[in-house]
């Protein structure tokens, strides 16, 4: 549950981005319960290949990938949704101190730590329910002098812009402290054929994900979106390798809320996500001030990559 001070600061951040020229929700709105449970449909569909192609990855090179991490550490993971790929590191990691799983969805969290602690109940877990693409702060117990490796899988770093992923990994350093590591995964450049086909699937799941986070906003604020009016579109933008999300208006309407109203045009979309593509090279480039790249696993494709990093 929302506080008050958490529930103006959203409503003043969905003012300013449902009222700009190109209007936006951010895509942490997507993970409420429900959109949760879509996205773990989207992850097992024949077109969507990161979740599959990330978890071969550490399925193929999980004794690699366990010897590099270590051992005697604090395990954080940012965006942890059902910790599908954490329960394959958590079955092969030695000597993890705590696991801590941060969500925005603290119903779906809990959910997972529950299911989790019934399979792994040697392991402490010390969920945090927090926009981790915020400032947060960790809980005290893990101020104990223990190295601190952060997991964020799933490719989401490429949901952020350049400049805003430069900030999240700026604040995910000073999280881990000195000596920390990073495993991250990252969506890789490839046929622009075979990105259409994963975000705009035949059942049309991310479709419904993509309206859910119409009904989520509706529930949480008290707009009056009519799902019916908005249809899913997403599109490759070559010139800055993302795939791009949008919800098209059916026709021109006047959304209101319990803050704020806004018109929308016939064929006005609001952009809902973006999925930046990137080169492991020029990822490099672009994170050189903040972490080393030390190790990089990737499938035989190389469709996908998963990276070691530590903080400089």
């Amino acid at each position: 549950m929302e506080t008050q001070t958490e529930q103006l600061s959203g409503i003043k951040e969905l003012e300013e981005s449902l009222t700009d020229t190109q209007k936006s929700i951010p895509s942490k709105y997507f993970y409420d319960e429900t959109g949760s449970k879509l996205f773990n449909k989207i992850t097992k569909l024949e077109e969507y290949y990161p979740t599959r192609t990330e978890l071969m990855i550490i399925k193929n090179n999980i004794e690699d990938i366990t010897a590099t991490i270590g051992s005697n550490f604090n395990f954080i993971e940012f965006g942890s949704g059902s910790s599908v790929k954490t329960r394959l590191l958590l079955k092969n990691l030695k000597g993890i101190s705590k696991y801590v799983p941060i969500d925005i969805s603290e119903e779906h969290l809990y959910k997972s730590v529950e299911d989790l602690d019934a399979r792994y109940p040697e392991i402490r877990k010390i969920p945090v329910a927090a926009d981790y693409t915020e400032d947060i702060t960790l809980p005290e117990i893990l101020n104990d002098g223990k190295r601190r490796v952060g997991f964020f899988p799933g490719s989401t770093i490429g949901n952020f812009s350049k400049h805003e992923a430069l900030s999240f990994l700026y604040r995910i350093k000073n999280l881990l402290c000195d000596g920390g590591n990073l495993l991250i995964g990252i969506d890789l450049v490839k046929d622009k054929e075979v990105l259409h086909a994963a975000y705009n699937d035949k059942k049309g799941i991310t479709a419904e994900f993509n309206l859910n986070i119409l009904r989520h906003l509706n529930n949480e604020y008290g707009f009056n979106f009519d799902l019916n009016c908005f249809e899913h579109k997403a599109i490759f933008n070559s010139d800055k390798n993302r795939i791009e999300m949008y919800l098209i208006s059916k026709y021109n309407q006047v959304i209101e809320s319990n803050y704020f109203d806004f018109k929308l045009n016939r064929g006005e979309g609001i952009l809902t996500e973006y999925s930046h593509k990137y080169k492991i090279e020029s990822f490099g480039n672009m994170i050189r001030d903040i972490f080393n790249i030390e190790k990089v696993w990737t499938d035989e494709d190389k469709y996908f990559g998963i990276l070691y990093l530590s903080c400089k």
